[in-house]
This record gives structure tokens, sequence and C-alpha cells, in this order.
């Protein structure tokens, strides 16, 4: 059988990174396109030895799909929807493979065109009725929009519309998936779980799985900081999030969310941060759920500034006003005029009184306004990493140090102050922003030199203590992947880490694949 299995070349460079700017190696590379074809490299690899690396888009921050040494299996050129089903409730959901890029999913949902080549009966009559029908999303949204559904399963992507719709998990109603020994297994939510700690999953060729889930206590708050394992909890949500570690995604079946008839966006500008913050609560705590509440701290407003007045490509950004020292971005979805529009004019109020500028609102009603306004939340990471693409050609040790951490609701104030007093004792330069309404704030430490680095990780280190103090998640929505390992063991401490290891032996008892992510590899016995 073709396994697509061949040595890896110069021109290959591209599958040793991903967007953490981490390189490693690899020896061997292969592009199935069919779950046939990644059992037989998976099989090959099992019987040869050989560490397997899984990689979607290369989209990630943290290293996941780096690989260190051995064979890297792409996943990209599985990029076809699979079928259609129209569920109980009137949604539907799509079966896709796991290279199907995100923004590819969002056009085919949006115009309601999809190759349906080799589809069943069952979903061509579902898919015939979805276009006669209303209008659908899929609703996560990383900033990638050239992120990969599996990937992004393998990682329990988010995004802004998280604080509402939440993360991939909530939409994953089935999966597919090879072992590392090629065995494949089949799951659908709701049918098969844990009893407690302790979990049987049958393998497709009647063989069965049997292990221990971890026993610690996942935090209260948004989290993606090692495998997701809960009491009697539904063993398909044990391999979203699970970061390319237990096996490899083949299929998944997606939800999709009825369009909401109006989506508007506020942009709201304040003097003082606190005083952003204190809106953002206010917020969070409406009777109202905002799609979306994102903050952005006064460093990260220059950086805009900036690339408006120097750069055309950002020319398009809204202007940002003198004096705004904060900003808060807060999305609104409602099926009701007159709804969405009582909840703006409450907006406008919670504005006043935390003290905002009224006369620097900007509000987006129109599809193109609302385009600006989203550009305006995904301009800052580019532009950071723009930054700092040019300092690392000054001094190839640096990069981005961005944090991806979350507190309980009661903390934001805290992790602010946390954040704050770091930064002014390290003398480091920064820009904040991030899902405020989770609060999951993203703080990114912009290193000027190889010092800054050192130093900026030392911090980081120093936060990740404090922030599971609070009862926090080290990890809330980029993964662990190998460059935050030191801080899921920081988390949840060495023994639950020797857990992970033992629940992973029982998926891939030789510690192949996506080796040294979440924890370093061992052999069993060391």
């Amino acid at each position: 059988m073709e396994d697509r299995i061949r040595r890896l070349t110069a021109e290959d460079e591209a599958y040793l990174r991903d967007e953490s700017h981490t390189v490693g190696a690899a020896e061997y590379i292969a592009f199935p396109r069919t779950e046939e074809e990644v059992r037989g490299v998976l099989r090959r690899a099992y019987e040869a030895g050989l560490p397997v690396t899984l990689q979607g888009g290369r989209t990630g921050i943290s290293a996941g799909c780096v690989p260190h040494g051995g064979l890297v299996v792409s996943l990209t050129r599985m990029n076809r929807a699979e079928g259609m089903r129209r569920l109980e409730d009137g949604r539907y959901s799509v079966l896709v493979q796991p290279g199907v890029v995100l923004s590819e999913l969002g056009k085919w949902v949006e115009s309601k065109r999809l190759d349906t080549r080799g589809w069943d009966g069952e979903s061509l009559a579902a898919y015939a009725e979805f276009c006669r029908g209303g209008e659908f999303f899929f609703s996560p949204d990383p900033t990638e929009r050239s992120a990969c559904v599996g990937g992004m399963a393998a990682c329990n992507a988010s995004g802004a519309l998280s604080y509402r719709y939440g993360p991939v998990r909530d939409h994953v109603l089935a999966l597919r998936a090879v072992l590392m020994d090629g065995r494949t297994v089949a799951l659908r939510r709701g049918e098969r779980f844990a009893r407690g700690l302790v979990f049987e999953l049958p393998c497709e060729d009647g063989s069965l799985l049997r292990g221990r889930l971890p026993g610690y206590a996942m935090p209260s708050t948004k989290n993606t900081s090692g495998y997701y394992c809960r009491e009697d909890m539904d063993l398909l949500d044990l391999f979203i999030g699970s970061d390319g570690t237990l096996v490899a995604l083949t299929q998944l079946e997606l939800a999709l969310l009825p369009s909401p008839a109006f989506q508007w966006c506020v942009n709201c500008y304040f003097p003082a941060e606190g005083q952003a913050i204190g809106f953002v609560k206010t917020v969070r705590d409406a009777a109202e759920k905002a799609a979306a509440i994102e903050y952005f701290d006064g460093d990260a407003l220059d950086i805009l500034r900036r690339q408006r007045a120097e750069n055309p490509a950002f020319a398009s950004l809204p202007p940002v006003p003198d004096g705004a020292a904060a900003a808060v971005c807060v999305e609104l979805h409602d099926d009701e005029r007159s709804r969405i529009q009582a909840r703006l004019f409450r907006l406008g109020e919670q504005l006043r009184a935390a003290g905002g500028r009224e006369e620097d609102t900007q509000v987006a009603r129109t599809a193109a306004d609302v385009a600006a306004l989203k550009f305006f939340r995904h301009a800052v990471p580019e532009s950071v990493n723009m930054l700092i693409a040019q300092r690392k050609k000054q001094d190839p040790v640096i990069t981005k140090l961005g944090t991806d951490m979350a507190v309980p609701d009661g903390k934001l104030d805290e992790v602010v102050e946390l954040y704050r007093r770091g930064l002014a004792e390290y003398g480091l330069e920064s820009a904040v922003w991030g899902h405020a309404g989770n609060n999951h704030l993203h703080v990114n430490i912009l290193p000027r030199n190889g010092e800054d680095y050192r130093r900026g990780k030392q911090l980081y280190a120093r936060w990740a203590r404090a922030v599971t103090e609070m009862g926090g998640a080290v990890s809330s929505e980029h993964a662990v992947g190998k460059s935050k390992a030191d801080f899921l063991e920081i988390m949840y401490g060495p023994a639950h880490i020797a857990e992970m290891r033992a629940l992973k032996r029982v998926f891939d008892p030789r510690g192949l694949l996506g080796r040294d992510n979440l924890f370093a590899f061992e052999k069993e016995g060391e």
C-alpha cells in the first residue's frame, strides 16, 4: 500500500517550525490523503520505532507541531468535507477531514457550496435541506484563519467568540482517530463514558483500551492545560485538546450554529486601564451575554497608532483616539433589532458609569464596519509579530513571549496588578490584549535583546506559579505543546504529570506520538 513516507529534504524545511518560530528536526515526512493511508504511515513508523509529529496548518505558537526527530505527518491534504447531517434541533453538522482550513470551512458554510462527491444519500439529503434553509456558521474563531480544524481540535482552540459560544470542544459531535499502531476508534458524543476515573474504549478491530484518567481537578476557567479529565466524562472529550499525543484525528463532525440576524461591534475607549477593567466586569456580569469582550491596553493601542500612520497595509484601521489608554471591544449578537438596540443603549450607560470616553466610541452595524473593527482586533497580534521579526534580525535568540493564562472571575483585578508589577520590576516592554470576558489576557513581552528574553522567561514562570495559586490555568487556548511543558508541571505537580504519562501509554505505549508535547519523553520504567 502507498504510505507516502519519504526522506525530508531542504525543500521541506517549513515543516520543521510553527508560528512559535521554534525550529525542530526530522528525517522523514508524509502527506496522507485518507484514513487508510494514515494507518499505513503510523503502522510503519510504529514498527520502525520512529517518533511521529502530526501537523496541520502550523499556526500554533506553542511548538506542538515542531518535530523532535523521526517522521512529520502533515494532514493538510486531508482537506475534504465528507458529509452532512441534520440534527434533531434543526441545526446541521458537517463531517470534515482534519486538514480542512478554517477560512475555507467558513466560505463553504456561508456560500453553501460544498464538494459533495462521494457523499452518501443521507448526507446529500441533509445538504439539500441546508441549502434551502437559513444561514449558519462555525463559531470558533482563532486569529489565524489558516488554521486546520484538526489542529484546532488537537489544542481545543477558541478565539473571541468562545466567550459566548465556547471552544472547539463544545462543537465536536463525533470523531474518528488512528492509534500509533494503526488501530482505529470512532466516538460519538453521549455514547461512551468513563466510570469514575476508569475507562474502557473499544477499537474497531474488537480490541479494548483500558486505563485510568488522572485525578487532578481542572480549574474552573477557560483551560487547555493538559488532558481533559473528569469523573464519568464523555470519552470523546479526552481527545479534544490532547495536543497530538494520543491519536491522529482523521475525521471530525462539527456542529454549525444559526447565524444571528444582527452582529454589531462596539469599540469603547478609556483614559485609564482601571476604568476599562471595571467596564469589562460590568459587561460580563450583565444579564444579556455579549458574544465577545476583548481588551487592549495602552501599549497595544500605541502599536496600532504607529501601524496606521506608517504602514499602508493598516490604513483601513479605525483611528485610535488621542489620550485613550485602554480599549474594550464588545461584540453583540441577536435576532431582534429592538433587543440589540436596547443592549447597545445599556452598553453606553455602562461605559459612562465606568468613566469611558463616549465621544470616541466606534459602533459598527454593517458587515463592512464590523469587518473593520474585527481587523482592529486581529491587527494587534499581527503587528507585534512584525515587530518581533524585525528585532530577531538583530538578535536571533529573540522571540515573542506571550502568556496564555486565565483566572477565575473574582481574580481579574489581581492578575492585572500581578502583570503590571512584574513588567515594571523587570523593566520589560510589552503589549497586553485578549479575551477579557474570560479573564484571559495575553501579556506579550517584547524583548529588545537576549537579556530581555531571558528575564522575560523568568517572569513568565513566576506568573505561572501565581496564576496557579489563584486557581487559574497556565494555558487557556493555545495548548501546552513543548514550550509550556514546564508550566504544566508547575500547575499540576510531578505526581499528576506521571498520571498523564501513564494515560498516554494506554494509547501509545512506546511514546512515539507527539513526543515531548505536554511533558518530556520518558521510557516506561524511567
